[in-house]
């Protein structure tokens, strides 16, 4: 009847509402691994942060003494202890929350730097930690400004950077304060400074830092020349190293990163043979002339 007079009826389907079950995920499916989350990270931080582990680990277990890795000039200028001038990079503190806060850093701004404004910018990253590490040897020249240990500066040093390519993020600090990037800096030294922390490593970063932006962005936006370009050596460094991409590199990638061993074998009969990283061809090999002979030349009867 409802069909004769017009008025449409609802079919049964479509009156029924059809409830999808409600699915839980356990925090095991959507959370990674430590390995995986290992994996992931891009490799020169993750390099700096493994390094900086490592270092405080060893020391933690008493296998080494401070003093062994620290910057005296005296020990470097006098004694040729250069490696002084790199390890004293290495160490950020011993195990505590100032290490903990540190060893985050670099796995949370120096990660957004290289995935962000440096993503295949590998050799540029590389040379920015350079950078920052001939400054601060420079600083810490100064009598009043140095320091036995300048791995916090340098780690400062990264917030600060991270700050100016990302002045207008957003950040909440600890659930109570919600502040831009461009103040983290500042935010970081205002806690510096209620915690009793000492303010220098962290203003030697803040310059170091400034002067490297300042050299690679400010002064060439504003028409100057670049004279803080990466160089060659250290294009040649990252290529030779085989991890990471630098787009319009001026060298190529090492393709032999990861072999072991490589060049030419020779058998005894004098044939070569091509080695793992040359490509196979299928041309036979030439006869030796010799016949496998292990002396050839012209002999004499002693009677000549």
């Amino acid at each position: 009847k409802s069909l004769l007079l017009g008025i449409p009826v609802p079919s049964l389907q479509t009156s029924i509402k059809v409830r999808r079950p409600i699915t839980f995920t356990t925090p095991s499916s959507t959370m990674s691994t430590p390995l995986q989350y290992y994996q992931s990270l891009p490799p020169v931080a993750k390099t700096y942060a493994v390094i900086c582990l490592m270092t405080s680990g060893a020391y933690h277990l008493e296998l080494y003494n401070l003093r062994n890795i620290a910057l005296f000039y005296e020990d470097v200028l006098k004694r040729f202890q250069v490696w002084r001038l790199i390890t004293n990079f290495f160490f950020i503190g011993p195990f505590s929350l100032t290490f903990a806060f540190r060893l985050l850093i670099i796995l949370r701004y120096g990660v957004s730097l290289e995935r962000g404004p440096f993503d295949k910018r590998t050799a540029d990253y590389v040379w920015m930690y350079i950078f920052g590490a001939l400054s601060l040897l420079v600083i810490a020249a100064i009598p009043f400004l140095w320091s036995p240990f300048m791995g916090a500066s340098l780690v400062f040093m990264i917030v600060y950077v991270w700050a100016r390519e990302f002045p207008n993020e957003r950040i909440n600090m600890y659930g109570l304060v919600q502040l831009k990037g461009f103040y983290l800096p500042w935010f970081m030294l205002g806690v510096d400074l209620i915690l009793g922390n000492p303010l220098m490593p962290s203003m030697l970063g803040i310059t170091a830092g400034h002067l490297y932006y300042f050299l690679t962005v400010l002064h060439p936006l504003a028409g100057g020349k670049n004279i803080c370009k990466t160089p060659l050596w250290v294009h040649k460094l990252v290529a030779y190293w085989g991890e990471g991409i630098q787009l319009n590199a001026p060298v190529r990638k090492n393709p032999n990163s990861g072999i072991a061993f490589q060049g030419r074998s020779y058998r005894l009969n004098g044939t070569k043979t091509s080695s793992s990283a040359e490509p196979q061809t299928d041309t036979p090999p030439q006869p030796n002339p010799a016949g496998g002979a292990a002396f050839t030349g012209r002999s004499h009867r002693l009677n000549d």
